[in-house]
Formats: C-alpha cells, structure tokens, sequence
C-alpha cells in the first residue's frame, strides 16, 4: 500500500476527531485496515462502534471480537441498508471495491431522496482524485446532474470534513426530477 503510513495517520486522526467530538461508529465490522484503527481507538475511548457483517463473510473475513454491538445478517444488502438505517452520516475513507459499492449506493440514494444523510470523502493525500475527476466528466457528458455531484463533500482535512458534513442540506428532488424528464423530451 503505497501511502499506508499517511492513511493510517489519518485514520487515527479522525477516530481521535470522533472521539472529542462524542460521535459513535457503523461499519462493516471486520478487526483489519483502517476501520480497524477507528473501531480500536473509539472501542478504547469508551464509545459506541456497530459492526454489521453477513454470515458468509465471517467465517472469510477476520471479524472484531471486541466489538459490544455486532449485527450478523444474510446479504450484503441487508448489511448496507442496516449500515444506513443505523447511520447518521458516511465518510468514505481510502478503500477499494467494497467501499466503491457502499460509496456508490450512498450517493444513488441521496440522489433519489431514499436517504438525505450526508456522505464526505476524507480525500487522503488525493486518494479520490481520479474518482472525482470520473465524476466530473460525467456530469460534463450529462450523465450526473451537478447538484448531485455537490452532494459529495469532500476535504482532505477531517475537521473540516466533519463540519461540512453537519451543515449538510439535501438537494430538492422535484426540481431535478422534473427537470430531467423535460431534458429527456428533446
């Protein structure tokens, strides 16, 4: 991992920022990486960590024993709707393909108003950079709206992540709905 040190500085930094700032933590549950760093340092605290986990992944991945509040269930669906129904927030650390999935259908539902919680992307030394310049050129070829696009809150300092995060407005559904469906006509 090419940046791990400064990953893990950050992980570390932001499991501190939770602490001082009395926030608990969802997550998948799993004792390796960095939600490992987080869940340890606020389980360490005295603070609230939920792991969610399917059957089938815990018998292959290393699930965290020192969890108080572990939730098994059958899909991998089941477990991100729990992680969002449980959630207040979301930030998205550095991650690969399951954190691209969580990310993903994070920022689908808040498209669609099925959930208005807020998602940030803790942009470790530019680790989402090439996502992001993804994200732009679809809204550039039309195929993401830009209101949708500025839903992604997005800082490589996680104090002021977390500040954005709480001053977090959802964009109005109606407007783009209508709007796309007058676009589609042409």
């Amino acid at each position: 991992m090419g940046n791990a040190v400064i990953y893990r500085k950050a992980a570390t930094q932001l499991a501190n920022l939770f602490v001082k700032e009395d926030i608990g933590m969802v997550y998948g549950g799993a004792n390796v990486g960095l939600m490992k760093i987080l869940a340890d340092t606020l389980l360490e605290a005295g603070k609230e960590v939920i792991g969610i986990m399917p059957t089938a992944l815990i018998n292959n991945e290393v699930a965290h024993s020192g969890l108080e509040q572990f939730i098994e269930v059958e899909t991998m669906s089941e477990r991100k709707n729990k992680m969002a129904e449980l959630s207040d927030a979301f930030i998205a650390l550095p991650g690969g393909f399951g954190t691209l999935d969580e990310l993903s259908e994070v920022l689908t539902y808040n498209q669609l108003r099925i959930c208005d919680k807020p998602l940030g992307l803790l942009n470790i030394a530019g680790y989402y950079d090439k996502f992001l310049a993804f994200v732009d050129h679809a809204v550039e070829q039309g195929f993401v709206r830009e209101e949708h696009r500025k839903n992604m809150i997005v800082s490589e300092n996680a104090e002021e992540l977390l500040k954005m995060l709480k001053a977090y407005q959802p964009v109005n559904t109606e407007k783009w709905i209508r709007e796309i469906k007058k676009e589609s006509r042409g």
